[in-house]
């Protein structure tokens, strides 16, 4: 009996290749890049995914360049380097979706240290079409002891110490996974716009948001994201970190970025020098908290969320002062 030309068995068809780039955009780090180079060079995937890494100098002035050569020469075929002189990772990052080959494009920090396991486990469930992203576990890496002032499972604390976890199981998010961590369909990019350059650190500026903006763009048009909990990443928790003006520097640029992405609340019609009222109200309350709280943990983490209002005004007031056009995210 002969076969049909167009039939094939199980065992001849191969498995479809995925394609992976991770982008990681880095300033001025090149020693902690180091260790992150090494820890993603080490990342063990099935033999069906073509993956890269791509890091994106943006603009570094120490020993970058020679950081990443030198993992270039280490690990042929693995690593790629670019160039991005203008200033803002926004900057770096939308560069790197534009030079990216993957069809599915992961990012990671320049100062973290990836589980072997983590880019598997953090794509393997997007190669389907089923879902749109998808974040990783972030877990802080202590290198002393907490301050008594500060409460380390704390919200107010999330943020500074770069830890994400919303819960103990995998399944459907509807939080916006933070950049240290997460992965998109390309498609995605292509739809939706890359990340807007008006928000995201740069030098002289530590303002946020452009990691959870394009994913919170991507949730309020009805795409679903997935959270995986065994793809881990952990960042170190420097001494600097473990300062107070650190944590105050880090909510206060928090509150503009809030503004700026998403506004004051519409048809607010009661302002001050072009602030709302309700924002001073928020901020007398959490001022009074702050004052009359007792415990070292509480009183700090109500002085963080009067921060966090003040970063609101004083970005209310900016806008009020020179009023412009919010800028749109930078198209593909």
């Amino acid at each position: 009996m002969k076969c049909d030309k167009h039939q094939s068995t199980t065992e001849e068809r191969k498995p479809e290749t995925m394609r992976i780039t991770v982008i990681l955009c880095t300033y001025n780090r090149c020693r902690s890049l180091q260790k992150a180079l090494s820890s993603a060079a080490a990342l063990v995937l099935p033999e069906s995914v073509e993956w890269e890494i791509l890091v994106v100098d943006n603009n570094s002035n120490d020993q970058t360049r020679e950081t990443v050569k030198d993992s270039i020469r280490r690990y042929p075929g693995r690593f790629r380097y670019l160039f991005e002189p203008q200033p803002g990772k926004s900057h770096a990052l939308n560069t790197g979706i534009r030079m990216s080959r993957g069809d599915v494009l992961a990012f990671m920090d320049d100062d973290v240290v990836v589980h072997q396991d983590w880019l598997n486990k953090l794509t393997f469930a997007l190669h389907n079409g089923e879902w749109a992203g998808a974040g990783g576990r972030i877990l802080p890496k202590w290198n002393c002891p907490p301050p008594r002032w500060l409460a380390p499972e704390s919200s107010r604390a999330a943020g500074p110490l770069v830890a994400f976890h919303p819960m103990p199981q995998a399944g459907q998010i509807f939080a916006a996974p933070i950049g240290t961590n997460m992965a998109f369909r390309r498609e995605m990019f292509e739809k939706y716009g890359n990340f807007r350059i008006d928000l995201g650190p740069r030098p002289g500026s530590e303002l946020r948001n452009e990691d959870t903006e394009f994913g919170e763009r991507l949730l309020a048009a009805g795409e679903r994201l997935r959270y995986e909990p065994s793809a881990i990443v952990f960042h170190p928790v420097t001494e600097t970190r473990l300062k107070k003006e650190y944590f105050l520097a880090w909510w206060l640029n928090k509150g503009e970025a809030n503004i700026r992405q998403f506004g004051a609340r519409p048809c607010t019609r009661y302002r001050i020098a072009g602030i709302p009222l309700y924002l001073l109200r928020r901020f007398a309350k959490w001022t009074l908290k702050w004052i009359i709280s007792s415990d070292p943990a509480e009183r700090f983490s109500n002085k963080l969320s009067a921060w966090e209002n003040l970063g609101e005004i004083r970005e209310c007031y900016r806008e009020a002062a020179v009023p412009k056009k919010r800028p749109e995210s930078c198209s593909v």
